[in-house]
């Protein structure tokens, strides 16, 4: 069975910085998203199974760098530039796909992390 296990959030001023962390049970093509209150939960990036290729959204694209650590099975959000309408609930999220591309859509997505909040001050 599929574990992901999400640390990292937490309260935070705009223009600061955040690193989420997802510790999977195995390696899988892993993406994060996230859910804003009243909103679809979104795309936020993602990395390809194999090879390292990642994918963002065009909304934290040049803000936010996802990098994985194969030995260790974790996948990272480093955050930067934080903005207040960055605040969510970020969710962690395995794939099945076994890709040197990453995975951008939910229904490609298997498994799915608790999530954590990410607040952004204003």
């Amino acid at each position: 069975q599929v574990q992901l296990v999400e640390s990292g959030g937490g309260l935070v001023q705009a223009g600061g910085s955040l690193r989420l962390s997802c510790a999977a049970s195995g390696r899988y093509a892993m993406g994060w998203f996230r859910q804003a209150p009243g909103k679809e939960r979104e795309f936020v990036a993602g990395v390809a199974w194999l090879g390292g290729s990642t994918a963002y959204a065009d909304s934290v694209k040049g803000r936010v760098t996802i990098s994985r650590d194969n030995a260790k099975n974790t996948v990272y959000l480093q955050m930067n530039s934080l903005k207040p309408e960055d605040t969510a609930v970020y969710y962690c999220a395995a794939s099945m796909f076994q890709s040197r591309l990453p995975r951008r859509t939910r229904g490609e997505y298997d498994h799915w992390g608790q999530g954590t909040q990410v607040t952004v001050s204003s």
